[in-house]
């Protein structure tokens, strides 16, 4: 654990430490409540609108409803995500902070690369990726004390060992995971019996949406992010957002 996260934000590493341990089989909502009770405004949910986050949001509404919500348009999102987007602002009546890409620097990428260099190779993905989500990421989790993921295990090999709680040394504050542990099927669930909005494309075989250049829809033998980056092994897709060390 790091020393810096308790000077900085006033989380010892014994604390974090203890809510690991304790949360660790927690239902969602008893993580949810123990992260509007710690942190309360400070924390925020990064959303890119997928069902996971849609179920965390409609939960965070009852468990943590002081909790902020922010977004990264990449400035490459599929229409129908905008669309959910909107739905969201008008039934749960919450503001979404949105952070954009550096103007100059996507300027510079296109200028220089074209538009698709993320296909050229992982260097050339990731740097892509760089500009548009994870430089806009530390803006928008500068100056809070934690943020919640709609990380499952389930959904990858690159994601098999996310904790409900754990600190994210790379960008120094706590990182809470409430689905961690659910299943697709239980997330399914969850959204038709409270009658969740979600994103259009899920019913056209997309059960991971990023990017519509980098996103197609998966056939039923492929595992849910196998439409992420797909001419990729499995092993490389992630965008940079989760770096976990």
């Amino acid at each position: 654990m790091s020393s810096s996260l308790q000077s900085s934000h006033g989380v010892s590493p014994e604390e974090l430490r203890t809510a690991a341990e304790e949360l660790r089989d927690a239902p969602a909502e008893v993580v949810l409540a123990w992260v509007e009770r710690r942190f309360g405004a400070r924390a925020a949910i990064a959303s890119s609108f997928g069902v996971e986050d849609m179920v965390l949001i409609d939960l965070a509404r009852t468990h943590a409803p002081s909790v902020r919500l922010f977004t990264l348009d990449t400035g490459r999102l599929p229409p129908e995500t905008y669309e959910v987007m909107d739905v969201v602002r008008r039934r749960y009546g919450v503001e979404i902070e949105t952070f954009f890409p550096a103007r100059e620097r996507v300027e510079a990428l296109e200028s220089a690369k074209g538009y698709f260099s993320f296909k050229q190779s992982i260097e050339e993905r990731k740097e892509c990726c760089g500009i548009r989500k994870v430089e806009p990421l530390r803006r928008a989790l500068a100056g809070r004390e934690a943020w919640v993921t709609g990380l499952r295990r389930e959904q990858s090999v690159t994601r098999t060992s996310v904790e409900s709680v754990e600190l994210d040394a790379t960008h120094g504050l706590v990182k809470v995971s409430p689905l961690t542990r659910w299943t697709s099927r239980e997330v399914w669930e969850y959204v038709k019996t409270h009658g969740v909005p979600y994103n259009a494309l899920h019913d056209r075989g997309y059960p991971s949406i990023g990017c519509a250049p980098c996103t197609r829809a998966v056939r039923p033998y492929e595992d849910e992010r196998a439409g992420r980056w797909w001419w990729e092994s499995p092993e490389n897709r992630e965008c940079g957002l989760h770096v976990r060390r």
